[in-house]
């Protein structure tokens, strides 16, 4: 598998604002297993005082919260997607992004990099994160 660079990006900036903005975020890929980093990350960013919503094919709750299949199966408003999940599925989530119509923010975690779906999101009006973990961003913000 061939590694892109992400050109379609946020600034710091832009990381700052979109972090201070947003409050519910589901967290495509979320693992019930604490020792994989998309858990870790949501655990983070709970504590931090966001909402998460899992997304995952399996379980029925992960870190207390009600876990729902896809974005599509979620009944209320999501400010974020934070994805872990490889380059090759992203175009068909921001795909479902656009549909949900309510997503503001399309971000992918540290490694996932597709700018066609990346540039899809930003078409459609979406602020776009990739190759950065939203907690080390978090963390180098607010400390």
């Amino acid at each position: 598998m061939e590694c892109e660079f992400p050109t379609v990006n946020a600034t710091n900036a832009e990381i700052k604002s979109i972090l201070e903005d947003v409050k519910t975020i589901a967290i495509l890929g979320l693992s019930p297993d604490s020792t994989k980093d998309s858990y870790r990350v949501a655990e983070y960013l709970k504590n931090a005082g966001y909402t998460i919503v899992p997304v995952y094919p399996k379980e029925e709750t992960i870190l207390g919260e009600k876990v729902y299949r896809s974005l599509a199966e979620i009944p209320f408003v999501v400010d974020m997607v934070d994805i872990f999940r490889k380059p090759d599925a992203l175009n068909a989530i921001a795909d479902a992004c656009i549909e949900r119509g309510d997503v503001k923010v399309f971000w992918t975690q540290k490694g996932i990099v597709n700018n066609q779906a990346a540039e899809k999101a930003l078409t459609a009006g979406m602020r776009v994160v990739q190759n950065h973990c939203s907690m080390v961003e978090h963390r180098l913000i607010y400390g």
